[in-house]
């Protein structure tokens, strides 16, 4: 486990100067902060000449000509410039780490598909080595779709540094936890909670507790938000002030390191010699952030009738389409349900988007048996899917009473876009073969002369 020094503001572990692991209240907020006083400038962006010697740079998350309520940008005060963070550049591979458009020849994704948890390795592995791509959808050269991995990580990253030029990172731990030191500052992050890390922003990942195990997605396109709750109002869902931000930290650090970059899908290597996570202050409302799932209010049906699964919508990426998303980030936690008459597992349905649902713990209402924790599921687009025999007959034949769903918590990665497998889930990942037997034992129930019930 990572602890503190003796000396305020300076974490033992990740050697950033600065109040490690604190943050900051709001998701999309213009903030500012600073871990020496009176790094940040104050009324301009570009001073002629920066305290401490800092260098002034901008992070731009948005085209400079976007709305300015899309607009995102982050002006950052640091020991150097970035341009002295990246030098000559070396393809690498990571072999298990796919970016769309990538469909195999000899894969079919066309089906209903669900994985038991993978394993944890006997390898080390890394954030980096430890990314297990499953699907990937779009295509990122003209940024949209996303890709889903599970992360296997074991071992902390040691002078090394990665960035994606490709995406932005929902990150959703299932085991362990891991620690994110970013340009931007630290966060901590362990199962119950979500992070997203921008697309072009600096990071390491470190073990406080492994081996860790969760999942992540992959964002080609627009940056998730929040969604419009239309009628439901100003409350309940994901509320703005539980997102988490944190405060500026920084490394002065002479060593030997290596900055991976991921670029339209190809990794190349970097070798600088100091660290760079040297951002002293910053401003603006392009940040990492976290959220607490336990925080999300979910609504529902009071009187009758099951309401689509859209209401359980925790971030969106939108679309071109207008209500369409990119992605939708979903999530299933406890709740009560109290609807009358109704039949109150997900019902059965094709759909339009293809849906990769991930647990994290506890039992699905909708697949009491074979949905483990740290497994996944993917019904792809235009693809019928639902309750399997068990769960529809307990739920048509259940005394309606109010029943709370306790200690679960499954979510989903939705998207417009068809999911095609990768190699590594279609051949090596558990793939439980007999999924799609579960439906087999449903029964005809017709009796055309039974007349009305």
């Amino acid at each position: 486990m990572t602890d503190q020094t003796d000396t305020p503001g300076l974490t033992k572990a990740t050697g950033m100067t600065g109040r490690a692991a604190d943050y900051m209240s709001g998701f999309g907020n213009d903030f500012e902060t600073e871990a020496l006083p009176g790094a940040l400038p104050q009324g301009m962006n570009s001073p002629q000449k920066c305290n401490y010697g800092l260098y002034g740079e901008q992070l731009s998350g948005t085209a400079f000509t976007a709305p300015s309520h899309q607009n995102e940008r982050t002006w950052c005060y640091r020991i150097r410039p970035s341009v002295k963070h990246s030098h000559r550049y070396t393809k690498i591979d990571l072999p298990y780490w796919k970016t769309a458009p990538h469909i195999p020849r000899d894969v079919t994704s066309l089906g209903q598909y669900r994985w038991d948890p993978l394993p944890h390795a006997s390898e080390k592995l890394t954030w980096l080595t430890g990314m297990r791509t499953m699907t990937s959808a779009g295509d990122v050269n003209i940024q949209v779709g996303m890709a889903s991995h599970i992360y296997l990580v074991t071992d902390s990253m040691v002078d090394a540094y990665f960035y994606s030029a490709d995406s932005e990172m929902l990150i959703v731990p299932q085991e362990g936890r891991l620690r994110f030191c970013t340009e931007l500052g630290v966060l901590d992050l362990e199962p119950k909670e979500i992070a997203i890390i921008p697309r072009g922003l600096v990071y390491r990942v470190e073990v406080l507790d492994g081996p860790a195990r969760g999942f992540v997605c992959e964002n080609y396109g627009q940056k998730f938000e929040l969604p419009n709750r239309g009628p439901i109002g100003a409350n309940c869902m994901a509320n703005r002030r539980d997102f988490k931000t944190p405060v500026a930290a920084f490394e002065d650090r002479e060593a030997a390191s290596t900055v991976t970059i991921k670029w339209c899908g190809q990794f190349h290597e970097s070798r600088i010699d100091h660290s760079p996570l040297d951002v002293v202050a910053w401003h603006g409302n392009y940040a990492p952030v976290k959220y607490d799932l336990r925080s999300y209010c979910p609504i529902g049906a009071v009187l009758y009738d099951h309401p689509d699964p859209s209401i359980f919508t925790v971030l969106t990426a939108p679309s071109g389409v207008e209500g369409t998303a990119n992605i939708d980030f979903v999530l299933f936690r406890e709740r009560w349900a109290v609807a009358e008459n109704t039949f109150r597992p997900p019902w059965y349905h094709k759909n339009v988007m293809s849906e990769l649902m991930g647990n994290i713990y506890g039992q699905y209402d909708a697949k009491p048996q074979g949905f483990a924790p740290g497994g996944m599921s993917l019904h792809n687009m235009m693809l019928p899917h639902g309750p399997d025999k068990s769960a529809f007959e307990k739920a048509s034949n259940a005394d309606l009473k109010p029943e709370k769903l306790d200690h679960t918590m499954s979510f989903m990665f939705e998207t417009r876009f068809p999911q095609h497998l990768t190699e590594f889930a279609a051949k090596e990942a558990l793939l439980q073969d007999d999924y799609i037997d579960c439906w087999d034992s449903l029964e005809k129930k017709f009796d055309g002369t039974a007349g009305l019930k």
